[in-house]
């Protein structure tokens, strides 16, 4: 996979669902017409997230629809919805088998081949933090998990599961009540390392990477804080220092993405990451003013590289229910220009505005909105030039045409790939604002440019030297964004 891919996730349940409505007949990974796997590779994706192919429990879409509070949300997002529709949660796991219904493990290798032929990687899903009540290593291997007593079942049900005698803790993170579906697996369990190594190794011999839920829960740190005695003795290694170079030893070039928040990407990076979440960018881009997105734009190639960009995914509330449609433009050239992987959700470049919960295997039918399929259409064929992938990005300089002081309202950056740039500019605020912007690239110096938009045709020439000193001057309306290829005369 290339340098700062782009990777689209795939709700498969509900994927699957809309092309069985689509062809009139029941489609499996298996029997994806191969025209559907063309569309990725003409859209320009580098890879294709397959979320929540494994088999789901039972147990925990029990509990599922036992949740008033649930039933109401998939009653309002599906007006017409029966309990078929419940598939159960893409993250409590029953096992590292791919759904029958979704054409088991063979059907993924059709998939896997469908994708490699077109050159795109596959991605899939792993929970390490914890498993379904009725997974077998309840049964088989109890000690990969944190238990409790029959006294913390009778104080504390909410946070306690029993099955025959064994109690066990239900899962959770630090700052939040229990999840009711799931058991919280023990980090710090030798045997369940050894197991987790031998699980991703399996899945990595089915894929080219994997997303891992929550990583930062399995930290050491993290966990102690979390469960305490309960643990048993921290061990010396964290669980991805150990986890990570076992996998790669075997599978050299699998890759490892994280979902990650709290300010611990740079801690999951060090310990062998190749790319984590980007939650503070998604945050600012929905609630934070240019100068704040900037101030974090600053931060160390060597870091931001290894930053996933996002303005949606399977946990997020849809952008176009968020945003308006020049803001989502806006915020779209943030996310997928900069360095690092980029991230599209399923129906994001379509306009959906329903956010879909993940139990559910369907989903309501949206009418895309046209104009902004198109605009994202031009932007991902933009971005899709080896110049987004292989060049140099630099951060540019705006400064306010009144009083040269910097600009809080603009966003400017520049892919350089000699002889061909590419140059980001973006009036992330809701005023219309005057501004000049400076390349800081002295291969500018002494040569005239011709600067095409990318995406809406408007052209014009510039002097280097103009661009180095001075800066190119622009008024930009609300929202305006613009890429400009540049080419020297």
């Amino acid at each position: 996979m290339r340098r700062n891919p782009l990777i689209y996730e795939i709700n498969t349940w509900l994927w699957l669902h809309e092309l069985s409505r689509t062809y009139g007949r029941h489609v499996t990974l298996a029997t994806v017409p191969e025209h559907e796997w063309e569309v990725f590779a003409r859209l320009g994706v580098d890879a294709v997230w397959l979320m929540g192919v494994w088999r789901r429990s039972e147990a925990g879409r029990a509990i599922v629809m036992a949740d008033e509070k649930l039933l109401s949300e998939f009653r309002r997002v599906l007006p017409d919805f029966t309990p078929g529709d419940v598939a159960g949660s893409p993250y409590c796991v029953r096992s590292y088998v791919v759904d029958d219904r979704l054409g088991g493990n063979d059907g993924l290798a059709v998939a896997r081949e469908a994708l490699d032929h077109l050159g795109l990687a596959l991605i899939l899903d792993f929970v390490p933090n914890h498993a379904a009540p009725d997974h077998p290593w309840t049964l088989e291997h109890p000690g990969y998990f944190i238990r409790g007593a029959a006294a913390d079942m009778q104080r504390d049900p909410a946070s306690f599961y029993a099955s025959g005698k064994t109690v066990f803790a239900r899962a959770r993170d630090p700052y939040y009540p229990a999840w009711p579906d799931v058991l919280q697996l023990n980090a710090f369990s030798k045997e369940y390392r050894r197991q987790v190594i031998a699980t991703v190794t399996d899945i990595a011999a089915q894929c080219d990477g994997i997303r891992c839920d929550m990583a930062m829960l399995m930290l050491n740190d993290v966990f102690e804080r979390t469960w305490g005695e309960r643990a048993g003795v921290k061990p010396r290694d964290d669980f991805w220092t150990t986890v990570i170079p076992a996998v790669k030893k075997a599978h050299p070039g699998f890759f490892f993405i994280a979902e990650v928040y709290w300010d611990m990407e740079w801690t999951l990076q060090q310990q062998g990451f190749d790319y984590c979440y980007d939650k503070r960018l998604y945050d600012r881009v929905l609630r934070d003013n240019a100068r704040d997105i900037r101030m974090h734009l600053t931060a160390d190639l060597t870091f931001q590289n290894k930053l996933i960009r996002f303005l949606e995914n399977h946990d997020e509330p849809r952008a176009a229910a968020l945003l308006t449609p020049v803001r989502e433009r806006a915020a779209a050239v943030v996310t997928l220009t900069l360095p690092g992987a980029r991230l599209l959700h399923h129906g994001q470049t379509e306009g959906a505005t329903i956010h879909l919960p993940v139990f559910l295997q369907r989903g309501p039918v949206e009418a895309p909105d046209k104009q902004l399929r198109t605009f994202y259409r031009h932007l991902i064929t933009a971005v899709h030039h080896d110049i987004f992938h292989d060049g140099q990005w630099l951060l540019c300089r705006s400064t306010e045409a009144d009083t040269g002081e910097n600009n809080g309202n603009i966003l400017a950056w520049l892919w350089s790939a000699w002889p061909e740039h590419r140059l980001v500019i973006i009036n992330f605020s809701s005023v219309t604002t005057r501004s000049h912007i400076t390349i800081p690239l002295e291969d500018l110096r002494g040569l005239q440019w011709h600067l095409t938009d990318i995406l809406s045709d408007p052209e014009f020439k510039a002097a280097g030297d103009d661009m180095l000193e001075r800066g190119l001057a622009f008024s930009l309306e609300p929202w305006e964004c613009h890429i400009y290829r540049m080419k020297p005369l």
